[in-house]
């Protein structure tokens, strides 16, 4: 077929001053921020799914993109054209990695051997492709969530058959995305949960979710892949309710089944918000818990409760998230994904680079913000001087173990004195933010 975006040059750094729409404003890769380029910070990916398998249709209507691959069956031919297009598209905008499900790449199949034979084709194809380019994998999953065998879960099913099928996806899946390379793996449960109470045993199928993950695990050693395994958060939709639903409930499930040294998570915005947390909420419990890994960057819509995916557009809220990831040590296998789609009225090939452009300079500028924050980090010289009781004293011996409630209690009764109020400061510290979101 003729290329779909041959009328696009590749996507160069102009500047701030730039007025070229299909031109970066901020993401310069090469620009070093706290000793590393921009491009090494953010690992900027893009989804295979929202961008080429998205063929615009909603829960009211069909889809207007009318990509050359979306026309007819979903076959090898079309798998074959839409490969094509994704490193093209890779190309011009020039982002180092991707991502993918496994049912996004490949041909439709419906039994168990159709799907290994037909994932087998597709992956010696992108394998090929990705030695003539320079696009790299930062992780792959499989969907166990699209097909109607998973409308009652994937690990969490009632039936065994089910779970079966499951398991022969990730199995493909993980060893691809092994010999590909990848920087990790990640398990998104979007029908692990249940739609009512009434028909779920819910002990039952955290057993299962539990034991699926540990099998996961387990087959990562065995075939020697060295990246991560990330669990990626979610409340709730299309299930009223999901095992996974932030990230504070996925660290208590690692920890009941033993796997909190090897599963981190993966973290979207617009899950974080469902959940009724924040972003950089999300960040940090990550961060205190030790299990924070990638980001998968978008947005819901303040006024939809469903998760829009749409590109991140929020300056003051990534530069905290940036902030956040930055404290933590940064990304080391993760990075940025844009799990993020155009709108439906969205429908040309230009809007596909409007939209990524725009999120990459976002980061970009966050990233900036963020760094310049750390550099004179108010912040957390007043969180340091909020919490240095604890840091000796009968304070730092609680901590430590070494101090009993009825020793904490006496120490309260020796000084019999009432503790006078402290400014927490937020109003500054927020100014403080906001100061330096530019």
């Amino acid at each position: 077929m003729t290329g779909y975006f041959d009328h696009i040059d590749p996507i160069k750094f102009e500047g701030s001053d730039s007025d070229n729409p299909l031109a970066f404003k901020y993401y310069d890769p090469k620009k070093v921020v706290m000793g590393k380029t921009i491009e090494e910070h953010l690992r900027v990916a893009v989804c295979y799914w929202h961008t080429f398998c998205w063929d615009g249709a909603d829960v009211f209507g069909g889809g207007p993109f009318n990509r050359p691959w979306h026309g007819g069956k979903n076959d090898q031919a079309a798998a074959d054209a839409k490969l094509d297009a994704a490193f093209d598209f890779f190309d011009r905008l020039g982002q180092p990695f991707f991502c993918f499900h496994d049912v996004d790449v490949m041909a439709e199949a419906e039994t168990p051997k159709e799907h290994v034979e037909n994932f087998a084709q597709i992956v010696d194809k992108i394998e090929a492709k990705m030695a003539q380019h320079s696009t790299k994998l930062l992780w792959g999953t499989a969907n166990l969530f699209s097909h109607p065998r998973y409308m009652a879960g994937a690990a969490t099913n009632p039936n065994p058959d089910v779970t079966a099928f499951a398991a022969l996806q990730v199995q493909q899946c993980l060893e691809a995305t092994h010999k590909f390379g990848g920087a990790g793996y990640v398990l998104w449960g979007g029908r692990e949960g249940y739609d009512t109470i009434l028909n779920t045993n819910v002990g039952q199928e955290m057993q299962q979710l539990g034991r699926f993950l540990s099998m996961v695990v387990e087959h990562k050693h065995k075939i020697g892949f060295k990246g991560d395994i990330w669990i990626e958060p979610k409340p709730h939709e299309p299930t009223k309710h999901q095992y996974d639903r932030d990230v504070g409930t996925v660290f208590g499930f690692l920890k009941e089944y033993g796997l909190e040294n090897e599963v981190g998570v993966n973290i979207e915005p617009n899950h974080a918000t469902l959940a009724g947390n924040s972003f950089e909420h999300e960040v940090e419990m990550a961060n205190a818990f030790g299990i924070f890994g990638s980001i998968d960057f978008n947005r819901g819509d303040p006024q939809n409760g469903w998760d829009t995916d749409q590109f991140p557009n929020d300056l003051r809220e990534t530069t905290l998230a940036l902030y956040y990831i930055l404290k933590g040590g940064g990304f080391k296998n993760g990075g940025s994904n844009f799990d993020a789609k155009v709108r439906r009225q969205s429908c040309d090939a230009e809007d596909l680079f409007y939209g990524h452009i725009g999120g990459m300079d976002l980061l970009a500028r966050a990233l900036i913000n963020a760094a310049e924050m750390i550099e004179n980090d108010e912040l957390q010289a007043f969180k340091d001087a909020r919490y240095a009781g604890w840091k000796s004293g009968s304070g730092a011996k609680v901590l430590s173990g070494n101090m009993t409630l009825e020793g904490f209690a006496a120490e309260a009764l020796r000084d019999n004195a009432s503790p006078k109020p402290v400014s927490g400061r937020q109003e500054k510290l927020e100014n403080y933010i906001s100061n330096h979101v530019k």
